[in-house]
């Protein structure tokens, strides 16, 4: 199977943002080319990025992450550049985009948030880390699904063996696909511990079909990937990401569930206007910190009763 498609990226402007000091990176964005450095490549997979991973993995440890995710096969620079200006304004603490070397360029120079790339081919993620992604993501399979393609847990393992491989150093996360039954989700997540898999991403939005309108069919539309949340995060030991079909009123939901963080992608990609994307991005940012007090003093009384 042909794992990833790749399409040209525009040349669309981003002149209104200004360029930016990324405090992980520790130094702003290079206009030389990268690739032909292998020495400070090398310096960069194995060092930086070595010292940088616990510093990525912060905001999962302490239950309060908020990625929000461009999509894996958009290459659109104006469209990309207003997702990581709302999730740079908005409060979030992560931004998730296309592996591409020129768009991990782009994002940090606009951003100081960690820069997570996404792609289904492990080959790709060395040009992307090289570049100035901090993170990388086996997942955000929904255009996949739009073609028929579907992924086997075989194929999700020898995806994550294979990249481990590639970067033993960087942060990695993994998407466990919902067309799996519940119990084979949880299966695969304990699987992909074994294999050192930083985080366990959810997904579930594109399978539900709510029938009520407005809260309730936010509720309904969340419950695959809460479910999937809740129940994986019970199994791992490892940060669980509740990502799909979230939003303000079901964000909150997914960290009591048990989730480390929530993703966000349609709710703020899919928006015209990058000052609404701004203002969703905020009000999810919002609505979780009004819920992780709560769910640090719930998780505390649970470690309590089990003592």
């Amino acid at each position: 199977m042909q794992a990833s498609i790749c399409i040209p990226t525009s040349s669309t402007s981003h002149s209104l943002l200004k360029t930016i000091t990324n405090p992980v990176l520790g130094h702003s964005l290079s206009s030389k080319p990268c690739l032909s450095l292998k020495n400070r490549a090398s310096f960069t997979t194995k060092a930086v990025l070595s010292t940088s991973k616990e510093a990525v993995l912060k905001d999962f440890h302490e239950r309060r992450a908020l990625k929000i995710i461009s999509g894996l096969q958009n290459f659109d620079k104006e469209n990309v550049a207003s997702v990581i200006t709302a999730a740079e304004q908005g409060g979030a603490t992560h931004v998730d985009i296309a592996c591409d070397p020129e768009l991990v360029k782009l994002a940090i120079s606009l951003t100081s948030l960690p820069v997570c790339v996404s792609s289904v081919d492990p080959a790709a993620f060395p040009a992307a880390v090289e570049a100035g992604a901090l993170m990388v993501e086996i997942g955000n399979y929904d255009s996949f699904y739009e073609m028929g393609v579907i992924f086997t847990p075989e194929q999700i393992l020898n995806l994550t063996k294979e990249t481990k491989r590639i970067l033993p150093s960087v942060a990695l996360s993994v998407t466990v696909p919902h067309t799996l039954s519940l119990p084979d989700q949880v299966k695969l997540a304990e699987m992909l511990e074994q294999e050192g898999v930083d985080i366990i991403q959810t997904e579930g939005g594109k399978c539900s079909n709510p029938s009520q309108s407005g809260v309730l069919g936010l509720i309904e539309k969340a419950s695959p990937t809460l479910a999937a949340a809740y129940s994986i995060s019970r199994a791992v030991n490892i940060p669980v990401m509740c990502s799909s079909g979230l939003s303000a009123v079901t964000a909150p939901m997914a960290i009591t569930a048990g989730a480390a963080g929530v993703g966000v992608g349609s709710a703020v990609n899919k928006l015209n206007d990058v000052v609404a994307m701004i203002a969703e991005v905020r009000s999810i940012s919002d609505s979780l910190g009004a819920s992780t007090g709560t769910s640090r003093r719930a998780s505390s009384e649970e470690k309590t009763l089990k003592l």
